[in-house]
């Protein structure tokens, strides 16, 4: 008993500290980038442009009206997309096809930072997680009628707030994130670094193979996955970021997981979230799994006929 207290207690205190140092990494990101984002919200720039997102809602089947939550998702953060979906009157398959796409491709910026530095390039992290938001939607809304129809925006989204007023609405919103962020990140890290002090670990590897290997992934990779499907890329950056690092996986595995994690993360919270704006759950969680699933394994292919290619280059 005295050794498992020890054990716990040294686990518990590495957590604490690189929890520490992650939430402090993440602020760091949260805090400009959300400060611009909100400032360009807040210019009516957003509302501007959202023009020229018109040929792509049409291709996914949405009104033009779509374009500005998932705009404000993809740039400033998940919760102000939803806010806005909130206040504009979509059906429920509208509402079910932006909140696929949104939960794919959300807050670009700062979970593309932490994909980088966990594996990723940020730059391929964005253009996967924006091409698997359209494919799956473009698909998804085969099986909804009517959903391009047009909706009348209300005229408060036009009212612009005074900037006073913007900035601390801003404030507010970003210390709350922070807030939770704070809180969930030591969780999960103390609970992680717990586990692996009294040897735990082992076992949840165990029990995830068999998906990890449907999934296209490392058996090793199971740890950063259920954190990332668990918690998402933001809240688990700590774990993700940790996991990476200790060199466990190979440039291409860490590839894999990115890829898998970026399209489908956050299964439980986002889900929720949308269900109760009426979106069918169905297609959010189903079409996020599948999506994850061919991209890896797409990508894998892609690698393999390459090295293929490569291999009868030296050789001829």
């Amino acid at each position: 008993m005295s050794e498992f207290r020890s054990r716990l207690k040294t686990g518990i205190r590495t957590g604490i500290k690189k929890g520490w140092r992650s939430f402090v990494w993440i602020c760091k990101i949260i805090v400009p980038v959300s400060l611009v984002a909100a400032l360009i919200q807040w210019s009516g720039w957003l509302n501007e442009i959202d023009f020229l997102l018109h040929p792509l809602m049409s291709v996914i089947n949405l009104p033009a009206a779509a374009a500005l939550p998932i705009i404000v998702a993809m740039t400033v953060s998940f919760y102000a997309g939803i806010a806005i979906m909130v206040v504009l009157p979509f059906t429920s398959e509208q509402i079910t096809l932006i909140a696929l796409f949104i939960m794919i491709a959300h807050m670009l910026p700062v979970e593309g930072i932490i994909q980088h530095k966990s594996g990723l390039n940020i730059i391929k992290a964005t253009l996967v997680r924006i091409s698997g938001a359209v494919l799956s939607a473009l698909v998804v809304s085969q099986f909804f009628p009517d959903t391009g129809q047009s909706i009348s925006l209300l005229a408060s989204l036009a009212v612009r707030p005074p900037f006073a007023e913007a900035l601390m609405a801003w404030a507010l919103d970003t210390l709350r994130l922070c807030g939770r962020v704070f809180v969930i990140i030591m969780l999960v890290t103390m609970a992680l670094h717990a586990s692996e002090s009294l040897g735990w670990l082992k076992y949840l590897v165990r029990f995830f193979r068999p998906l990890m290997k449907v999934l296209g992934l490392s058996d090793r990779a199971a740890t950063m996955w259920v954190t990332a499907a668990g918690f998402g890329l933001l809240y688990g950056s700590a774990v993700i970021m940790e996991e990476a690092k200790k060199g466990d996986l190979t440039k291409e595995e860490l590839e894999h997981l990115q890829i898998s994690i970026g399209i489908n993360h956050s299964v439980v919270e986002e889900t929720t979230l949308f269900l109760m704006l009426g979106a069918n759950p169905l297609w959010l969680f189903i079409p996020r799994f599948v999506a994850a699933i061919i991209a890896v394994h797409a990508l894998r292919s892609i690698q393999y006929l390459r090295g293929k290619l490569l291999h009868k280059r030296v050789f001829m």
